[in-house]
């Protein structure tokens, strides 16, 4: 049985389906859906009842974690707080009133649902405490505590943990004042790398050859109350972005990704959230994912743990292979946006089963992670003015004439008063596409991307360019 429900906003597919395959009811999205009666339990390969799930986020990553747990045979409902457009056409969207730092409405509203499992998407609710909340009311939780997600929400702290743990980093000074970061960039030399301590939405490090520019960041950032500065030694070579999936014990890692984080082609322009990533990395060594886990991911998941501070969620691996060898430039404490999209896109193991586990603390039972062959891109939409003041509101057409070759995850949309797809925010769209190789995804991606119309938008011709033809190395 397939019944449709309604249709969705303009530029979206339609709403709802309630298909019915055998034993499992699925409900494929929304508003006005009755839950209860949808969810029949099944019992995993982990031999656990999987129902409900709670993902909390309004953007692009959210979205594909969503689509993702959708294709999970294991989940029959999916639920987000408080969503997107491109959300709300896959699962059932639920408003935060509070908004996503207020952790005792998300856990409210997980008592409420019934659900299995939330999976706080963003850093900030993160950092706010919304994953203890959610435990505290006795639900499980896919992310990490405030206290051991600290690993992104300062970077002193980060390298603190860092080097007891013997992870291997670039050198850095912690900085409070504006004569002690002049000091550090004098030691360190161009190319400056400054970066606020904080949260800053990805957009909180400056990389430069400007010593004043540099400077004027770090000026800029000291403003805030309590405010610390880490000024670093740069590192070269190719960045790379690895997802580690921890129960605060074992490590499971997922395939790397590389993203691409200046606004303009050729890495040119104002630094970003990202606007592009792909993945796999057909140049980097064979044995990157494990020296990660070895070097950088198990010893941090032991010292988190050593501290009494276990870290159960998602740990994001930035680093370089630089000239010296591996060095990590950053971690954070969920999954990274855009890398997210062409990550989950390959992943051929079900989401649900992967995330339960790490929050149960069930990881060292997970087969090991089936993936896909294809290799896939993703390409990011924004808004004119992004970063520095997007503009907003405007209508976005074409989203429904992509074809079947690619996809659209919103990242900042809403629908108007006359039902109009519209820009909310700077980065606006991920179009995601999958090839044989790098050349047929980048076509695909590409192709979709000029499908969509937004008054000023902008986006890089140049993601996986480089790699697409052979012209990234490792240093020896």
């Amino acid at each position: 049985m397939s019944l449709t429900l309604d249709s969705g906003a303009a530029g979206t597919p339609a709403r709802y389906a309630l298909v019915s395959t055998g034993e499992r009811l699925a409900l494929v999205a929304q508003p006005g859906a009755c839950l209860d009666a949808v969810p029949i339990p099944q019992t995993g390969r982990l031999g656990f009842t999987f129902v409900k799930v709670l993902v909390i986020g309004t953007g692009a990553r959210e979205h594909a974690i969503v689509r993702a747990l959708t294709l999970d045979p294991s989940v029959d409902a999916v639920i987000a707080a408080p969503g997107n457009p491109g959300i709300d056409a896959i699962a059932l969207c639920r408003a935060l009133p509070k908004g996503l730092l207020d952790g005792e409405g998300v856990a409210a509203l997980a008592a409420e649902l019934g659900v299995d499992l939330v999976v706080v998407g963003p850093e900030a609710p993160l950092v706010a405490g919304v994953a203890d909340a959610v435990r505290k009311a006795g639900i499980a939780c896919f992310g990490p505590s405030a206290e051991a997600a600290r690993l992104e929400g300062s970077k002193a702290f980060a390298k603190e943990v860092m080097a007891e743990a013997g992870v291997p980093t670039a050198l850095a000074h912690v900085c409070t004042t504006v004569d002690e970061v002049a000091r550090a960039l004098d030691v360190f030399g161009a190319p400056y790398v400054v970066k606020d301590d904080g949260l800053a939405a990805g957009k909180g490090v400056v990389v430069t050859n400007n010593r004043s520019q540099a400077l004027a960041h770090a000026v800029q950032c000291l403003e805030k109350q309590d405010a610390r500065i880490v000024v670093e030694e740069f590192l070269d070579g190719p960045e790379i972005s690895l997802f580690c999936i921890t129960d605060g014990t074992t490590v499971v890692p997922l395939a790397p990704a590389q993203d691409f984080k200046r606004l303009a082609d050729n890495d040119e322009g104002p630094n970003t959230g990202g606007m592009g990533a792909y993945s796999p990395l057909g140049w980097a060594p064979p044995s990157l994912v494990q020296d990660v886990v070895d070097r950088v991911a198990q010893p941090t998941v032991d010292e988190m743990h050593r501290r009494g501070i276990p870290f159960v969620g998602v740990l994001y691996v930035g680093l370089a292979l630089t000239s010296r060898g591996l060095r990590v430039i950053e971690f954070n404490a969920r999954f990274g946006d855009p890398e997210t999209q062409v990550v989950l896109a390959r992943l051929a193991t079900p989401l649900g089963g992967l995330l339960y586990a790490s929050a149960v603390g069930k990881l060292d039972e997970v087969p090991d992670l089936r993936w896909r062959p294809e290799h896939a891109v993703t390409v990011v939409v924004a808004s004119k003015g992004y970063p520095g003041s997007p503009r907003t509101g405007h209508v976005i057409e074409g989203v429904s004439e992509i074809g079947e070759q690619a996809y659209v995850l919103h990242a900042g949309t809403a629908v108007d008063k006359d039902g109009a797809l519209v820009s909310a925010g700077g980065r606006v769209l991920c179009v995601v596409a999958t090839g044989a190789d790098l050349a047929q995804a980048r076509e695909r991606a590409y192709g979709a991307v000029d499908r969509i119309r937004l008054k000023g938008s902008t986006h890089r011709t140049d993601i996986a360019l480089a790699a697409q033809r052979g012209e990234i190395s490792v240093p020896k």
